[in-house]
């Protein structure tokens, strides 16, 4: 039981030093009181239901994106191509609704949320095709995959699939009314955020109590038992990343049938990016995404209120994000450590170093000083 609270506090602590880190830039950079940034960015994030909503609408990306990570990761793999999926995911549902006639009803909306989450599944299973049939390794591969899939949807929305009458922002035709998702109970927060919630839960309870979802952890965990008790390691890491690729495709598809109602370069807002943080904070953990992307989510609704109290700009809390994440790396070899062998880590290892520099011999012929010995106590030197 205490390992397990030390495990998850090392999350928690790394998030803590973070902020304190970020008021410390805020103080130097901004000449702004910490404290007061603290507060507004929880006041922002937190501190009303107007804040509350902005929270949850960007947190519903967040924890699909953060699965792309999760479920691969599950696998043995590390993809942070969800960028990528996401926007084709979006570039696919806006197409489909343009391409192929679709009810404007309620039958429609899933059909073009399942057209972004087909083109995301099939964009990240292609980072892992590569991985297990040619040797490629999957962080590289999904992140140069993520920079063709944006040029892809650049090249697209800019070309055949734009509205003429989008004129200084190019853009797909607008989704149907009918295709839209709207709000829960009349609020900005949109039915996507319980997408999000439930993908999180399903695929918890599935890599938990599913053979399959077990078979997945197996030959993410030691793929040397899988390959003696004969499992199927090829198949089930493509389905692994399958499953990410579609919760980021759906990602991009609520986005635009929730958010912008067509294709645009608003999709491009880094959530496949962000969605890395939240899973390495979560631990992998599908159900600890939730209360992470939530908290993320958060931070960045406040950076609107940051601007306008202290002047800040928009972007400083990826300031933020950025410190959480390289801390949240740094934990990571701290993890499974005692208190004293962390201090051990951090001041016995300098002078183990100074032990073990090499004595320089001195060159043959050079002069070497002699000591002169000090006159023993009791004796006179004379000149």
């Amino acid at each position: 039981m205490r390992a397990a609270l030390r495990e998850a506090l090392l999350p928690v602590l790394a998030i803590a030093a973070a902020l304190l880190i970020f008021g410390i830039f805020v103080a130097i950079a901004a000449g702004a009181d910490p404290v007061e940034a603290w507060s507004v960015l929880f006041q922002g994030a937190f501190g009303s239901w107007f804040s509350w909503q902005n929270t949850l609408q960007r947190a519903a990306p967040l924890m699909l994106t953060a699965l792309c990570v999760v479920i691969p990761a599950r696998a043995g793999l590390v993809i942070i191509g969800g960028e990528g999926a996401l926007v084709l995911g979006g570039l696919a549902c806006a197409a489909a609704a343009y391409l192929v006639p679709l009810p404007a009803n309620i039958a429609g909306t899933p059909a073009v949320c399942l057209a972004g989450a087909v083109a995301g599944a099939l964009w990240i299973m292609l980072a892992g095709w590569l991985r297990q049939y040619r040797g490629i390794n999957e962080t590289i591969s999904s992140l140069l995959l993520a920079y063709i899939a944006i040029g892809i949807f650049k090249h697209l929305v800019e070309g055949v699939l734009r509205d003429p009458a989008s004129l200084n922002k190019p853009s797909t035709y607008a989704l149907a009314e009918g295709l839209r998702i709207g709000g829960i109970a009349g609020s900005d927060v949109h039915w996507g955020l319980v997408l999000g919630v439930l993908a999180c839960i399903g695929l918890g309870l599935w890599l938990r109590v599913t053979a399959s979802g077990f078979s997945i952890r197996v030959v993410g965990g030691n793929p040397r038992t899988a390959q003696l008790v004969g499992l199927p390691a090829n198949r089930l890491i493509l389905l692994a990343c399958a499953l990410g690729g579609a919760c980021a495709g759906l990602a991009g598809a609520v986005e635009v049938a929730a958010v912008h109602t067509n294709a645009n370069a608003s999709l491009i807002a880094g959530y496949g990016y962000a969605g890395i943080l939240v899973a390495f904070i979560a631990r992998q953990n599908p159900l600890a995404v939730i209360p992470v992307a939530i908290l993320f989510g958060g931070f960045g609704a406040a950076g609107s209120l940051l601007q306008r109290r202290l002047g800040l700009p928009d972007a400083s809390v990826q300031v933020l994000q950025g410190i959480a994440f390289v801390l949240i790396l740094a934990s990571e070899a701290l993890r499974g450590t005692t208190g004293k062998a962390v201090a051990a880590k951090l001041f016995a290892r300098p002078f183990e170093e100074l032990e073990q520099l090499p004595v320089r011999a001195a060159e043959p012929g050079a002069h070497t000083p002699q000591r002169r010995d000090a006159p023993s106590a009791g004796k006179e030197v004379f000149a």
